[in-house]
């Protein structure tokens, strides 16, 4: 028996290499572009791996878990590292970057992450960008959560390494990323004995075999639904505009902000300042005394639909998540989500009022 998903024409080459431009166009670069055939930890660690090494020094800025991830990674790679922690609640600023290279003047390697949607910051990659181009060091951007959700200029920010999956923002899958290369980074990976050669996470083998190649012949069989559905949320993006996606997302993240202050009950926005927060996801501090999680638990049994989740590791009994992205970042779901919290309150026997945070909402969209 025929099937839609099952039988499907072979994905050629020439397809493939035409996703990329696709994808190179919503990152504003002409630098390369390589789709991985995986989920964006794939080329995350993969880049790491490639341009860290012994000798090396990084500074690895820590907004969130993924910044604590890249440190670990980097020293797996036999690198100095360097972090640059800040509170969760809060984004890292181009001074303290500035500050921090210039108390080591032997950085060649900055890891950052642009919107940590595990916490609900943003940081300023524009500015920071200035700063690390100044130094000379290689920069890595992970912006698997800021790209459609907020403006990323690759070229114009000097961003020699930047990340990313189409699984929040885009509204696509999960099972796909894809990454730009800057000849400053391919230079690096290329005189580095310890980059990954002949291996999954190697990025010297698309370089060599697919890019130099003229991309005429791929490394291995893609993965196609995953190719087939990326190319779709980027044919929906372009037909909404890009700029339409990112207005969309920063309304949903101003009303939910909104919201949340005008219902009452308890909780508050994580990150103190409202231009800190990311476009993604509205992050909540639970009401004192109340579990995070068992909140969000009652919140889905008045609302299954909704995109609330508790925070991750030592953070599941004190944050909410709100993932407004993708098709989430529309008015109705933020009104739901503020619907479903006030009653979950309720049961706490805290008052919220569900009427002036809708209004709220409304107002700021």
């Amino acid at each position: 028996m025929s099937h839609p998903l099952l039988d499907l024409t072979p994905l050629t080459a020439t397809h493939f290499a035409d996703i990329e431009r696709r994808v190179a166009s919503l990152l504003r670069t002409e630098q390369d572009v390589v789709i991985m055939q995986g989920e964006a930890l794939l080329p995350l660690e993969g880049c790491i791996k490639g341009a860290a090494h012994p000798g090396s020094t990084a500074l690895n800025v820590v907004t969130g878990p993924y910044g604590q991830t890249f440190g670990n990674w980097l020293r797996d790679a036999g690198a100095n590292v360097i972090d640059l922690a800040v509170p969760f609640h809060t984004a890292v600023t181009a001074a303290q970057i500035e500050q921090a290279l210039a108390e080591h003047p032997g950085i060649d390697f900055v890891s950052l992450v642009h919107a940590e949607a595990a916490t609900g910051n943003t940081n300023p990659v524009a500015e920071i960008g200035e700063v690390v181009r100044a130094h000379g060091a290689l920069f890595m951007v992970d912006a698997v959560a800021s790209v459609g959700a907020e403006p990323l200029l690759t070229d114009e920010w000097g961003v020699d390494l930047c990340v990313i999956g189409a699984q929040k923002a885009m509204g696509g899958p999960a099972g796909v990323s894809a990454v730009s290369v800057s000849g400053r980074a391919w230079e690096r990976m290329a005189a580095n004995p310890a980059a990954p050669r002949r291996s999954y996470l190697s990025l010297l083998d698309w370089k060599e075999r697919w890019i130099d190649g003229g991309r005429r012949a791929l490394l291995h069989a893609p993965a196609q639904l995953e190719m087939l559905a990326l190319e779709a949320c980027l044919e929906r993006i372009e037909t909404e505009t890009l700029d339409a996606v990112i207005a969309r997302h920063a309304s949903a993240a101003a009303a939910m902000r909104a919201g949340v202050l005008a219902l009452g009950g308890g909780p508050a926005p994580y990150v103190h300042e409202a231009r800190e927060a990311a476009p993604v996801a509205t992050t909540l501090r639970a009401p004192a005394g109340v579990d995070a999680s068992e909140l969000v638990a009652k919140a889905l049994a008045v609302d299954p639909s909704v995109p609330l989740i508790a925070g991750g590791g030592a953070l599941a009994s004190e944050m909410i998540r709100v993932n407004h992205y993708g098709v989430d970042a529309a008015p109705g779901v933020v009104e739901s989500s503020l619907a479903a919290l006030g009653a979950a309150l309720g049961e706490y026997g805290l008052t919220a009022d569900v009427e002036a945070a809708r209004k709220a909402a409304s107002t700021a969209w």
